[in-house]
Order: structure tokens, then C-alpha cells, then sequence
């Protein structure tokens, strides 16, 4: 059966490689934003719209499950995913990686959303955004904070909008050093940094480097999901589940389809 596996991660191609070389029929499939990685397996790129939506391309390609190993924050196609699984009546499981936890010397807080967001930077001068991509309108709500004197935002993609003279824009993709992170706060004189909490460790030298200079951090929450049939937080742990409920399938298949031809 076909397994139509959710990426746009490192952990995702991992496992769309790992399943593909054991004999699995995966179709890999990411928005393709940032960079589109190379594998061996079927890839989709551009989401499904093009298709005519998730559970029509589900239909038409005989995806027997899913496998959801986007980012912890896709909230939107990790939703979509369980929806359209329970339409056309096939498991879908989710992979997420375990959130960074919290040490003795680290200064974090939560915010829920934009509003909490403004309210819990009011007061910081210089902050690091660096949780993806804002809005426009979002921005300049920050600007136009009274204590704020400048923003650093970094992202992946670059901005589809215009920036004013007092917002450095920094285009980067990690993994970053702790070097390079430390760095950065300081040239850029950082009181507070705004992230994602995407778990991992390509992004988690800023964390390290806000400890040790005593910088506060503002993760945003992870966002709440629907239930996927079966939910993993170790990679190893979930590729064995796949092969043991996935595999033995794919390769009885594919004995049928060689048998039917000889």
C-alpha cells in the first residue's frame, strides 16, 4: 500500500528514507517553502489543493495511511490530516519531537498569541524574533511598542512584504553554533528572544546562548491538535511501528504484483 507521509523536517526525511529502503511504498510530501530536500522515495511538493484537496488525492492514489511528521506548529495540515483520514477510513499517525524542556538558569515564558505576545514583550528594547514568519500587521504592532527600539527577525523565507529602516532582517536556516547564536545577541545588543518551541537540536543553541548571557525567552505554546490514531516522540520507536503494522503488507503486495507478472 501506498504511505503518504507528511514532512518538511529532518525528523521526516529520516524516516521517509529509513521506511523507503526497508521496502515501503512512500509518497513524501512537503509545502517546499524553504528547500526541497532530496529523496528516493515519491515526492509531492506544493500541498494538495492541486489536486483537489487531501482526501481526493488520498482517493485517487491508494494512500493506505498516514504518517504526520511536519513541524510541531503546521497545526493546519496536521488537523487536515486526521479530517480527511477519518473520510476515506485509513489510520493516520503523527510524529512530533519532544519539546525543549526548560533548565535551572533558563528565563522562559509562554505566550498563547499575538495579544499575549505584545503584552509580554512591553518593556524589552532590542528583541530576536525568531519563531518564522509574521505578519505585516503583527510587526509593526511590535514597533510601535514605546519601549521597543529595534526588531531582529530572522527567518527562513524572505518576507513578501516591505520592512521599515528599525527592523534587521536576517535570512538563515540552522543548525546554528552556540558561537555563532552568542554572537549575534551581543552585536546586536538582544534583550529578549521570541521563538517557536520546535523541540530538536538544530535551533536550540539560542536557547543556550540566551542562558548563559541571561536573556529572557518568549515561546510561543505548542499549538493543541486532534488525536492522531497513534502518536510517537522517538523516530526509532516510530519506524519500528510502521514496519511492524506497514511492511509486511508492502512487501506481500508487492510478491502478488511480481507473481501476477511472471
Amino acid at each position: 500500500m501506498n504511505i503518504l507521509l507528511l514532512g518538511g523536517t529532518a525528523d521526516a526525511r529520516h524516516l521517509a528514507d529509513a521506511l523507503h529502503k526497508e521496502g515501503l511504498s512512500i509518497i513524501y510530501s512537503l509545502a517546499g517553502l524553504v528547500r526541497v530536500p532530496k529523496v528516493d522515495c515519491q515526492l509531492v511538493v506544493g500541498g494538495f489543493t492541486q489536486f483537489g484537496g487531501l482526501v481526493q488525492y488520498l482517493k485517487d492514489n491508494k494512500i493506505g495511511a498516514i504518517l504526520d511528521v511536519t513541524h510541531p506548529y503546521a497545526q493546519t495540515m496536521s488537523s487536515k490530516a486526521v479530517i480527511a483520514a477519518k473520510d476515506v477510513g485509513i489510520p493516520c499517525w503523527r510524529f512530533h519531537r519532544p519539546a525543549w524542556q526548560q533548565e535551572e538558569d533558563d528565563n522562559w515564558q509562554d505566550y498563547q498569541d499575538e495579544a499575549d505576545l505584545l503584552a509580554q514583550l512591553d518593556g524589552f528594547r532590542v528583541p530576536l524574533l525568531s519563531a518564522g514568519q509574521m505578519s505585516e500587521a503583527l510587526l509593526k504592532r511590535i514597533m510601535q511598542l514605546p519601549s521597543i527600539e529595534r526588531i531582529v527577525w530572522r527567518t527562513a523565507v524572505e518576507p513578501e512584504f516591505s520592512l521599515p529602516d528599525n527592523i534587521d532582517w536576517i535570512k538563515a536556516i540552522g543548525p546554528f553554533a552556540l558561537e555563532d547564536e552568542r554572537q549575534l545577541l551581543v552585536d546586536h545588543g538582544i534583550d529578549v528572544i521570541v521563538s517557536k518551541n520546535s523541540g530538536g537540536s538544530a535551533t536550540y543553541s539560542k536557547l543556550e546562548a540566551a542562558r548563559e548571557l541571561s536573556i529572557p525567552v518568549l515561546l510561543h505554546a505548542r499549538p493543541i491538535l486532534p488525536d492522531a490514531e497513534r502518536e510517537f516522540s522517538d523516530t526509532e520507536e516510530c519506524l519500528q511501528a510502521c514496519l511492524a503494522a506497514w511492511g509486511n503488507a508492502s512487501i506481500h503486495i508487492k510478491h502478488q504484483q511480481k507473481d501476477s507478472q511472471q
